[in-house]
C-alpha cells in the first residue's frame, strides 16, 4: 500500500516539473515536423507517379526514422526526470522526511519506480500513438507489429529508469546522469559498430558490438523493435540504418529483462543499507 501511495506522489511531482512540460512541447513540435515532412514526401511521390509499392516502402522508412527519434526522446526524458529523485533528495536531506514515516525504504524506492514508470508509459503511448496515427492518416501505411515494437521501446525506458535509481542510491545527481547517459552512449555506439561489422562480415567487429550490448543492452531493445516494426524489404537492404544485418536475438531480450531485474534488486539492497 505504501508503495502505491508513494507512486502517486512521485507521478504528481513528475507531472509538475517544467522538464516534463518542455518534453511534451518538444513532442508536439516533433510530431508537427514529422507530419509536415511526410506530407511533402507523399505529395512528391504522387507527383512523380512512382509505383504504390515503392511509395509505401518510402513512407514506412520515413516512419522508422520518426520512431527512432521518439525512442531517443523517451530515453532522454526518462533519464533526466528521474536522475535527481534519489540522489538529490539524499544530498539535500529531504528524503528523511519520507523515510521517518511508517513507509519502508523498499516501498519508497518501488513507489518512485512505479510513479516514473506510469509517466513513461503515458509519454511513450502518446508519442508513438500520435506519430503512427498521423503517418497512417497521411500515407495510409503504418509499422508492422506496432504493439510489440512500442513495448520494446517502453522496455528500454524501463531499463534506463531502473539503472538511474540504482546509481541514484549510491552516487550524486551529476555522477548518476553521467553514468546512465554514458552507458547508453556506449550501447548506442556498440550497436552501430555491430551493424557495420555485420554488413562488412567482420566477426571481431560484430563481437565488439555484442560485448557492448552485454555491458548495456538498451540499444539492443531498440534494434529488436526496429526489426519487428519495419518492412522486411527495407530491412533486407544494407542502405537502411535499421537493416537486418545483425538483429538482437530473443535471448538478448531475455538478458535485458534479467539485467533490469538485477539492477532493481541491487538498487533495493543499496538504498536499504545506505546511511541517510
Amino acid at each position: 500500500m505504501g508503495a502505491w501511495v508513494m507512486a502517486g506522489v512521485t507521478f504528481r511531482e513528475a507531472a509538475r516539473k517544467k522538464l516534463l512540460l518542455m518534453a511534451l512541447l518538444a513532442g508536439v513540435a516533433f510530431i508537427a515536423l514529422f507530419s509536415t515532412g511526410l506530407h511533402f514526401q507523399v505529395k512528391d511521390i504522387h507527383a512523380r507517379h512512382i509505383g504504390p509499392l515503392i511509395a509505401q516502402e518510402a513512407a514506412r522508412a520515413f516512419i522508422m526514422v520518426g520512431l527512432y527519434a521518439v525512442d531517443l526522446m523517451a530515453v532522454v526524458l526518462t533519464a533526466l526526470t528521474s536522475v535527481d529523485t534519489l540522489s538529490g533528495e539524499i544530498s539535500s536531506g529531504t528524503i528523511q522526511a519520507v523515510a521517518t514515516k511508517p513507509v519502508s525504504r523498499r516501498q519508497i524506492l518501488l513507489g518512485k519506480w512505479l510513479g516514473f514508470l506510469g509517466m513513461i508509459t503515458v509519454y511513450v503511448a502518446l508519442m508513438v500513438g500520435s506519430l503512427v496515427g498521423m503517418a497512417h492518416w497521411l500515407s495510409g501505411v503504418g509499422p508492422r507489429n506496432l504493439m510489440l515494437g512500442a513495448g520494446l521501446i517502453w522496455f528500454e525506458c524501463l531499463l534506463i529508469l531502473s539503472l538511474t535509481l540504482f546509481f541514484g542510491s549510491t552516487f550524486s545527481t551529476l555522477t548518476n546522469g553521467v553514468l546512465v547517459l554514458g552507458l547508453h552512449g556506449l550501447a548506442f555506439l556498440g550497436g552501430w559498430i555491430e551493424q557495420i561489422g555485420a554488413v562488412l562480415h567482420s566477426e571481431r567487429t560484430v563481437m565488439l558490438g555484442i560485448v557492448s550490448s552485454i555491458i548495456m543492452p538498451s540499444e539492443s531493445l531498440w534494434r529488436r523493435a526496429a526489426f519487428e516494426m519495419q518492412s522486411p524489404f527495407v530491412g533486407s537492404l544494407n542502405i537502411s540504418p535499421f537493416n537486418n544485418a545483425s538483429v538482437p536475438s530473443k535471448t538478448m531480450i531475455g538478458y535485458a529483462a534479467f539485467y533490469t531485474a538485477l539492477v532493481m534488486v541491487f538498487a533495493l539492497r543499496r538504498f536499504g543499507r545506505r546511511d541517510l
